[in-house]
């Protein structure tokens, strides 16, 4: 499973120009499942991300979790994450999760992360989206279930 974690002061995804899912203060997740992944995976992969201390404290210090400064969280599917770029010019996603699999445990890490913030939002798995984000910092962190 990989994860691209951006921590935002707002992000909204739009499908067919109508907004699905909104945040203010928090996460937005990319969230990419490739065939080997499974729910404990998935239970690692939101216990660390949700347990993460990179808000600023009163001294400007990365320390406060999302639980403490009560942030949200949008959860977005996004199968590019694991594009193949080796070869041509065109990517390869045949290590990309079947589509079955993967909205189970994009659908499971959405749930999962409900036990960690009173606001989880989410796209719509397989639809042509558009994120709408205001990256804070900027600060984007990449994980990887295989380096974890």
């Amino acid at each position: 499973m990989r994860i691209v974690l951006q921590r935002v002061e707002r992000a909204c995804v739009k499908v067919e120009g109508r907004a699905i899912g909104e945040i203010g203060k928090g996460f937005l997740l990319l969230v990419g499942v490739a065939d080997s992944d499974t729910k404990e995976i998935a239970d690692k992969m939101v216990n660390k991300i949700c347990k993460l201390r990179i808000f600023e404290d009163e001294n400007g210090k990365t320390n406060l979790s999302l639980a403490d400064v009560g942030g949200e969280i949008l959860v977005v599917s996004q199968f590019t994450l694991y594009a193949d770029c080796k070869k041509g010019n065109r990517p390869s996603f045949i290590r990309a999760g079947a589509p079955d699999l993967a909205n189970e445990l994009y659908q499971y890490v959405a749930k999962q992360c409900r036990n960690f913030a009173d606001k989880v939002e989410t796209g719509e798995f397989g639809a042509d989206m558009k994120v709408e984000l205001l990256n804070d910092g900027p600060f984007t962190l990449m994980l990887d279930s295989d380096t974890m």
